[in-house]
C-alpha cells in the first residue's frame, strides 16, 4: 500500500475567515452562555455501515487531541469537554444530534463532523436554520457543496484529490486511466471533475460503474481496460472491487481517495494482489512535522491504535479548532 504526497487544501484559505469570526462574535458559542460555565466542543460522527470505518479512526484522532489539549491546560486554562454524538446517517438522526448540541448552553462549537455525508447534511441544516454556532474542520469531501459563513472546511475535497492524483500520474508518463465509480451517487458528483481534469492533462479516460456487484466488475476488466484505475468510493466498495481484480492474471494498479482506510482494506481481505495507492488529505503519518510527531506520540500513549491518515485528520481537526478558539 502506498500514498500520494499530501494534497494541499485550498480551503485552508478560510482560516483567516475563521479568525475574523472571533473578532465579530459570529457563532462562537451560543448567546447566553455565561463566563465560568464548562466549555464543550461537540463532535458528530456517523456510524452507518458504509461510513463507520472512516468515522472510527477520525474520532480516535480527535479524542486523542482533546485529551492532549486538556493535559496541557485546555482552553486558556480551562478544561474542554469533548462530547461526541453518534448518528446513523439519516436526516432524523442528524437533526436530533444538532438539536442536542444547540440545547447544551456550554457548547461552543461543532468540530470535526464525520463522515462526508453527515458533514454535508449538517452544513445544510445549519444554513437552513441559521443556528448561531460555528462548524469547524468537518470532513467535507465535496467542494461544490453550498456552505455559509458558519462552516469552515480545512481538508482537501475529493475534487482536489482527483486533480492531484491524475496530475501525479500524468507526470510519470501515463497516457490512459480508468475511473471506477462505486455507485450512481459518486458518478453523478464526480464524473465531470474526472473528465475535465483528464482532458486538461490529455489523458485518455474510460469510465466504469458497478450496477450492484463490484467484485464482478473487477473480474470483468478485460485487455482493453487501463492498467491504472482511479477508484471513487468507500472502503467496503474498494474491498469488493479489488477482490475481483485479484482473480485476474493481469496486474492493475488502483488509486483511491483519502476517505478510504487502507488498513481496513487489508483486514477485510481486499487488495491481496492489487497494489493500491491512496491520496492524502493530510501529511503522511510518518512525517517529521511537529503536529504529526505530536500525533504519533499522543496516539501511542493513549490508544492501542496504529497511526493512520484518518485519525491524523481527526487530530488535526481538533487542534485546528483549539488554535482558533485560543
Amino acid at each position: 500500500m502506498h500514498s500520494f504526497s499530501f494534497v494541499p487544501a485550498r480551503r485552508r484559505a478560510l482560516a483567516a475567515g475563521v479568525a475574523c469570526a472571533l473578532g465579530t462574535g459570529m457563532a462562537w458559542g451560543q448567546a447566553g452562555r455565561k463566563a465560568g460555565k464548562p466549555l464543550t466542543v461537540v463532535q458528530i460522527f456517523d456510524t452507518s455501515v458504509d461510513q463507520q470505518d472512516v468515522a472510527k479512526d477520525f474520532l480516535i484522532g480527535s479524542r486523542a487531541a482533546w485529551q492532549d489539549i486538556n493535559s496541557r491546560g485546555g482552553l486558556r486554562g480551562r478544561p474542554v469537554q469533548h462530547t461526541s454524538i453518534e448518528v446513523d446517517g439519516t436526516p432524523s438522526s442528524l437533526r436530533a444530534a444538532l438539536d442536542s448540541a444547540l440545547a447544551n448552553p456550554s457548547c461552543m462549537v461543532l468540530s470535526g463532523t464525520v463522515s462526508d455525508p453527515a458533514a454535508s447534511q449538517l452544513a445544510a441544516l445549519l444554513r437552513k436554520d441559521g443556528a448561531g454556532i460555528a462548524h469547524v474542520a468537518p470532513w467535507l469531501q465535496n467542494s461544490t457543496l453550498e456552505i455559509d459563513e458558519q462552516t469552515f472546511p480545512i481538508f482537501a475535497a475529493r475534487q482536489e484529490q482527483i486533480s492531484h492524483a491524475l496530475k501525479s500520474l500524468s507526470l510519470v508518463g501515463l497516457k490512459q486511466v480508468g475511473a471506477v465509480f462505486a455507485s450512481a451517487r459518486e458518478q453523478a458528483l464526480y464524473q465531470d471533475d474526472v473528465a475535465r481534469t483528464a482532458a486538461e492533462l490529455k489523458l485518455r479516460l474510460q469510465n466504469y460503474r458497478a450496477s450492484a456487484d463490484l467484485a464482478q466488475l473487477g473480474q470483468r476488466m478485460d485487455g482493453n481496460t487501463p492498467a491504472v484505475l482511479l477508484f471513487i468510493g468507500g472502503t467496503p466498495e474498494l474491498v469488493q472491487f479489488t477482490q475481483g481484480l485479484d482473480k485476474q492474471a493481469r496486474q492493475r494498479y488502483v488509486v483511491a481517495l483519502a476517505d478510504v482506510n487502507l488498513q481496513t482494506v487489508i483486514q477485510m481481505g481486499g487488495a491481496k494482489a492489487t497494489p493500491v495507492i491512496a491520496t492524502q488529505a493530510v501529511p503522511m503519518v510518518n512525517a517529521s512535522t511537529p503536529i504529526v510527531r505530536r500525533y504519533r506520540e499522543v496516539l501511542a500513549r493513549l490508544f492501542d491504535e496504529p497511526p493512520v491518515a484518518l485519525s491524523l485528520a481527526g487530530f488535526i481537526a481538533a487542534h485546528y479548532t483549539h488554535e482558533v478558539l485560543s
